[in-house]
């Protein structure tokens, strides 16, 4: 085996190689993170792809990691162990965080990464919500190019880590639905076309009540088709809601961190800190 660029490699062995995992990616899918991170993947001595690994720098200090993907016949063999010891040597200084699937946990576990918290994929086929007040003082409306600067500092605030090259990507493909209160922008959503259907995130809020407000649209407006959300809320209102629109839970990852922990409420937060409702993706986070 050998190390090669991900950008060096057709697409079509990209998408052959999480087909063969059970991943939903599309080759649009597979183009999105090679546009927003950097990766390698793992060939064999006819030029086939058997593995690979993505990294997404965030800042100076902060990444993630995803697409680890081995084919089936090398994941007894290390694989996958020896692609995420190329990863690390790249990523050598930076805090790191990933969503571990059941069959990679353990993986992460001997390369020192720490357990966070839970995520729940929740996805189906989306039923039409009903009807809801909109939040006190608040305005909704569509969200547009120049709304980067206001979506990129509330996401900040959230995500701990400034994305602003990814946001500006995923805007130029997304549904975007902004809650302002006073003209300032208090929570966000994006819904964009991935896997099977549609997946709303990110999704960045202070509040359940928002939280909801920014995501209905979505969910009337894909309502018979299927739609995926990716959360580590587990229970409340915000979760009862998604139940509503036909998003039971599918499946679940887990929150890792190597380095300083990701998710960890810090000295000086505001107790109305915005939070991340939904996840860009399990691999964007």
């Amino acid at each position: 085996m050998r190390i090669a660029d991900i950008n060096n490699v057709d697409l079509d062995q990209l998408h052959a190689l999480s087909i063969s995992v059970g991943w939903p990616h599309r080759a649009e899918d597979w183009q999105f993170v090679r546009e927003v991170g950097e990766g390698i993947v793992a060939m064999d001595e006819i030029g086939r792809t058997q593995g690979s690994a993505m990294w997404f720098p965030y800042d100076t200090h902060f990444a993630t990691i995803g697409m680890v993907i081995t084919s089936p016949r090398l994941q007894s063999n290390g694989a996958g162990q020896w692609l995420m010891g190329h990863v690390l040597d790249r990523v050598a200084g930076r805090d790191l965080g990933l969503n571990a699937t059941r069959a990679a946990r353990r993986l992460y576990h001997t390369l020192k990464f720490s357990q966070e918290a839970i995520v729940y994929q929740c996805n189906g086929e989306a039923i039409a919500p009903p009807e809801l007040d909109r939040p006190a003082g608040s305005v909704l409306r569509v969200l547009e190019l120049g709304d980067l600067e206001a979506i990129v500092k509330l996401d900040e605030a959230a995500f701990g880590a400034d994305r602003r090259i990814l946001l500006g990507r995923l805007l130029t493909c997304s549904e975007g639905i902004g809650l302002m209160r006073g003209g300032k922008m208090e929570a966000f959503s994006l819904c964009r076309p991935f896997g099977r259907g549609h997946v709303i995130g990110p999704v960045v809020a202070t509040t359940d009540e928002d939280a909801i407000a920014v995501i209905h649209p979505h969910a009337a407006r894909h309502a018979a088709t299927f739609l995926r959300l990716d959360t580590r809320e587990k229970e409340g209102r915000f979760s009862n809601f998604l139940s509503q629109c036909g998003l039971p839970v599918y499946d679940t990852v887990t929150t890792m961190s190597l380095g300083r922990r990701w998710l960890t409420v810090r000295e000086g937060d505001s107790p109305h800190k915005p939070r991340t409702y939904a996840l860009a993706s399990q691999t964007l986070g």
